[in-house]
């Protein structure tokens, strides 16, 4: 996803290498990777989709000609499944999806269920006590797509402007529940709260000093909605668990993986990849963790990342 952030693209090489200790590429070499890369996890917003959600007919066709090439092709996105279906459609992708940051994966065309990170309803009775406490309002995942909505608000509790916009934008998504604390509704695997970036930085600190080792968040911006989002999932949930998940069908490893993104969401699987690579509108800590920094997402950087490999050419590792 898009971030105010400070990015690489920003500096110069020199101030790079400075920041992270990692080389910067400029040049690259023909290395046996290219043979041993067999899955592509590909982040959506930032990465795939350009500023006005569009798929350049350049990615599409490098995503093609990966698919042509025996790749495994994998979207893994931050977005609700409802909102990752139809990008996996326009690509005529049948690969199992990855959405909610890595909290749900599902097959497109029954809409299977292939795993989900289930909140524990004790622990999800914590998280709602400590995010009323800090004043937010809440909105609770559930794997309801085929009943014909995405996610659950509470008819109690707080509200604010930023959620509030966030269901205008989104009509039809929702069922309000009564009392999430009392009466956890089924299925939830993730939650968010929505506000500014100082505050979701907050509420993320405050849920870690009060449940320790118990959750997984990510404070991140989505190009489609005011203010930033504060993911909540539980411990161990990230793009990159979903990934290896999705890989141990066709027996492939973390090695022969290439995982491309640009926001802290990715940040699991570009470090954990064979070979991670991040957008050139990426943010800091995603471009210091990439073997390589591919060019933005408006100037057609995914593309340019799956020609050269296709071609044999990758980047040098630091």
């Amino acid at each position: 996803m898009d971030s105010p952030r400070k990015c690489w693209n920003e500096t110069s090489d020199d101030s790079r290498e400075q920041i992270t200790g990692i080389p910067v590429q400029n040049e690259f070499e023909t290395k046996s990777v290219r043979a041993k890369l067999r899955l592509l996890a590909i982040d959506i917003d930032g990465t795939l989709v350009n500023s006005t959600d569009d798929v350049s007919e350049r990615t599409r066709q490098a995503i093609q000609a990966a698919m042509s090439a025996g790749m495994v092709v994998v979207l893994a996105s931050g977005r609700r499944y409802s909102r990752v279906v139809p990008v996996a459609r326009e690509l005529g992708l049948s690969t199992p999806v990855i959405s909610s940051s890595g909290a749900l994966i599902k097959e497109t065309e029954s809409h299977r269920t292939l795993w989900r990170a289930d909140f524990p309803p004790q622990l999800l009775r914590r998280v709602v006590q400590a995010v009323r406490r800090a004043g937010f309002p809440l909105a609770l995942l559930g794997d309801t797509f085929t009943d014909g909505f995405d996610y659950y608000v509470e008819s109690r509790g707080p509200r604010n402007g930023y959620l509030d916009r966030y269901l205008e934008l989104n009509p039809g998504c929702h069922r309000v529940w009564n009392d999430f604390q009392k009466d956890p509704p089924p299925d939830v695997f993730a939650a968010f709260a929505l506000g500014t970036r100082e505050e979701m930085e907050g509420l993320a600190a405050e849920l870690h000093r009060t449940l320790p080792g118990l959750l997984t968040t990510n404070v991140l911006k989505s190009p489609r909605y005011e203010g930033f989002f504060c993911e909540m999932m539980p411990s161990g949930t990230t793009k990159w668990s979903a990934v290896c998940r999705v890989a141990d069908q066709w027996g492939i490893t973390p090695g022969e993986i290439c995982a491309v993104g640009d926001d802290v969401n990715d940040l699991a699987m570009i470090s954990g990849a064979g070979l991670g690579i991040a957008m050139g509108n990426a943010c800091e800590e995603v471009k210091a963790a990439a073997h390589w920094v591919a060019p933005s997402h408006e100037e057609d950087g995914l593309a340019h990342a799956i020609t050269l490999i296709l071609e044999g050419r990758v980047p040098q590792t630091a």
